[in-house]
């Protein structure tokens, strides 16, 4: 991957998820699938989408005949701050958040099948670049996005979250394929249905992406009785985009409540959420993230991040940040006390890795007591040097803390750590025993014990505090998007719309060739429509008497109920034009 301004900054274990964009892929079909949907989206859109978004397609620089390379994207994107990467489908959604805070927008390399034209599960490019990106060019959204992502990328997910994932990741990929049978599917969708079921008490991680969902995806803003569209899932769905202003989807005023609506990608929208302006979505998100671990910290956020079974931050009132795989955790009056992590384990101070601290220094784990020492009213981080002198806490001196908890801490202090106001944040003993009540947490035959300082934690949150501390954050699904294998006979067809494609980009009237195409369709693709259209734009547009030939056959294709509304929109944009 060529890295730029903004891509450079990503930490490296995201660069994983980055594939390289298959552009030599995409079939001539591809192409005319893009074409047909980007250009009768920008005229329905242009009366019923936010203003920005048509100010955005220009200024994104996105070409409605054909699909965008992400080169060329980014040379754009660059000039607003933003980035783009390739990537193969659904990522994890801390990943997904995670990119989105470093402003740089994860876009599908795929692209929807003919079959999928209207509306497909899966993200691909046309959802991804022609809803997405353009958005962003406003700038009070853009920030919102980047602070969604910010955020969220700290959301703290639950076991099922993952297994939703992975689920949803995998009906997408068998939807989207017409090779797959209708027996994988109905068996992938079946198990989606699960699991939705199954969930009880919605994580962080599931309420901010219902967030994301009901706004990033598919919200409407403006007057609610009159409001335009500005989500991406809505932007970039022939089929929704008309449909979602009707009467029948009900229309909300958005609010914090929005985060506890679930959706379902397999089905159309009954409800949708208002905002009066974009301003509304930063209000709302950082209501909700009050609520939120990250900012209440406490027993409840130690115990999200320990059944969360992921890796995760905690942040002591002394700005000492723990990154691990958290285990257990001590509480006495619904505070933690002390708290454990298993495995590889990093100390930070302000998103910086304290140096001598990184996992592999604490490959085996991280526990350490929280809270003031017994009979003492000042906390050890608030103790000046004359202080800690004074409490026995001496470097060379064997020391006993007894905290109120009754945890209890004896051995000889070797070392300490300060910020940079000189206050105590880390304490290093040797021969070191440390117990609570009965239990003893640390013996001195386990070597050096660190004890981080802080009488209270304040924060809890998903990932490291530190990214440089990690090389491995998120794995990437064994479930791979499957390419689509073509017959000879797809493989001809998409032979005769490349033709079509260059008769129209070469500008040249080969009405013969044009013929042949026609009759070449007819015989053996009696059920295409999509190169038919392109074929009598054509000849409409240079007056040809084969477009009456080609309008008839469209009319008897139309008796198809399926295909009736796609031809028709496809005919009045041609004849507009």
């Amino acid at each position: 991957m060529e890295l730029n301004s903004v891509t450079e900054k990503l930490p490296k274990y995201l660069h994983k998820f980055i594939v390289k964009q298959p552009y030599e892929e995409y079939t001539a079909q591809n192409q005319a699938v893009w074409r047909y949907v980007m250009r009768l989206n920008i005229n329905s859109l242009k009366n019923i989408a936010h203003d920005c978004y048509i100010d955005g397609l220009n200024k994104t620089g996105i070409d409605s005949d054909q699909i965008p390379e992400m080169e060329g994207m980014n040379r754009i994107l660059k000039e607003i701050g933003w980035a783009a990467v390739a990537v193969d489908g659904f990522i994890p959604p801390n990943a997904f958040m995670e990119f989105q805070s470093y402003n740089v927008l994860v876009i599908s390399s795929e692209i929807r099948t003919i079959d999928h034209i209207k509306y497909t599960p899966a993200p691909d490019i046309i959802h991804e670049a022609a809803g997405h990106a353009p958005i962003i060019a406003n700038q009070e959204y853009s920030e919102y996005l980047r602070r969604l992502g910010e955020i969220g990328s700290k959301a703290i997910s639950s076991p099922k979250d993952e297994e939703m994932y992975e689920a949803v990741r995998l009906l997408s990929i068998l939807k989207e394929n017409p090779n797959s049978s209708k027996e994988d599917i109905d068996s992938a969708n079946n198990n989606v249905n699960r699991l939705q079921n199954e969930m009880s008490e919605l994580s962080e991680m599931a309420k901010i992406r219902n967030l994301h969902w009901w706004t990033v995806e598919y919200g409407l803003i403006g007057d609610i009785t009159n409001p335009k569209i500005y989500g991406a899932g809505l932007l970039s769905s022939i089929e929704e985009s008309q449909a979602c202003l009707e009467k029948g989807v009900k229309k909300i005023p958005y609010s914090i409540e929005a985060a506890n609506i679930n959706f379902d990608i397999t089905k159309t929208q009954p409800q949708l959420f208002v905002i009066p302006d974009f301003s509304k979505l930063s209000f709302v998100l950082e209501e909700f993230a009050n609520t939120m671990a990250i900012r209440t910290g406490g027993v409840k956020g130690v115990r999200k991040l320990i059944d969360s079974k992921k890796m995760g931050s905690i942040e002591l009132s002394t700005g000492v940040q723990v990154s691990g795989y958290f285990s257990s955790m001590i509480q006495k009056n619904n505070e933690p006390v002390y708290f454990n992590t298993k495995g590889e384990t990093a100390i930070s101070i302000n998103g910086i890795e304290l140096i001598g601290h990184g996992k592999e220094s604490h490959p085996n784990g991280f526990g350490s007591p929280i809270g003031k020492l017994d009979g003492i009213n000042m906390s050890i981080e608030d103790m000046s040097p004359k202080d800690l002198e004074i409490y026995g806490i001496i470097e060379g001196k064997v020391t006993t803390l007894n905290f109120e908890s009754g945890v209890k801490v004896k051995g000889k202090i070797i070392t300490g750590k300060r910020d940079l106001q000189g206050k105590i944040i880390l304490i290093s003993f040797e021969n070191c025993t440390v117990t609570f009540l009965d239990q003893v947490l640390f013996k001195p035959h386990s070597g050096i014990y660190d004890m981080a300082v802080g009488e209270s934690i304040k924060s809890a949150f998903a990932g490291p505090a530190s990214p440089e501390s990690f090389n491995d954050v998120y794995s990437i699904s064994n479930k791979k998007t499957t390419k689509i294998v073509y017959s000879k006979s797809e493989q001809y067809l998409h032979v005769l719309y490349e033709k079509v494609r260059a008769l129209r980009t070469n500008k040249s009237l080969d009405e013969e060739l044009m013929s042949q195409i026609f009759d070449e369709v007819q015989t053996t693709y009696p059920k295409e429509w999509l190169i038919l259209l392109e074929l009598f734009e054509l000849a409409f547009i240079n007056k040809v008497d084969l477009a009456r030939e080609i309008q008839l056959q469209l009319a008897k294709l139309k008796e198809n109920k399926d295909l009736e509304q796609l031809i028709c929109d496809g005919l009045d944009l041609i004849k507009k034009k």
